[in-house]
């Protein structure tokens, strides 16, 4: 598949966990790689971080985002990566995924958690994107990501996106 499509890693990090995913999938499938980065930037403390993205979750809220995609027609395959806050993607993800027309697409959603594993996520993703088709997506733990790597390739394989 990675020899005939065009591919976009996009991710959203907050600790750095999900980069560490993010650059392996993209060392291996190739393509292209983004950063989805908000205006306004998380707090680094670990409590704030998680009452805030309790808050943004709670009340439905779109942050806006500082990077933007321009060539988002170009892409026939988007891998989406983030850590699990709250059972799901961070609300920054959800802006993401509302900002471009994903129809026809498909989309590999990937992320970091502490035991909650992809959680709602890709159900979310699900409703967000219904005209796109939704591979199975991986989970790592994050105290697991830089012994990740033969995760990641078993998962691509098993995807047939790398042989």
């Amino acid at each position: 598949m990675s020899k005939t499509k065009n591919i976009l890693v996009a991710y959203f990090s907050h600790s750095g966990n999900t980069q560490v995913i993010a650059n392996q999938i993209y060392e291996s499938v190739g393509g292209d790689i983004f950063k989805i980065v908000t205006v306004d930037p998380y707090p680094t403390n670990y409590n704030a971080v998680v009452n805030l993205a309790k808050q943004e979750q709670k009340n439905d809220y779109r942050p806006e985002l500082a990077t933007k995609v321009e060539n988002m027609d170009s892409y026939d395959v988007i891998f989406v990566g983030y850590p699990n806050w709250w059972a799901t993607m961070p609300m920054a993800v959800f802006t993401f995924l509302e900002e471009y027309d994903f129809a026809g697409k498909t989309i590999i959603p990937f992320c970091t958690h502490e035991g909650s594993a992809l959680g709602r996520s890709v159900d979310d993703i699900t409703k967000l994107c219904p005209q796109s088709t939704i591979l199975d997506g991986l989970a790592i733990r994050g105290r697991n990501v830089t012994n990740a790597k033969k995760d990641v390739l078993e998962w691509l394989r098993e995807l047939g996106i790398i042989d």
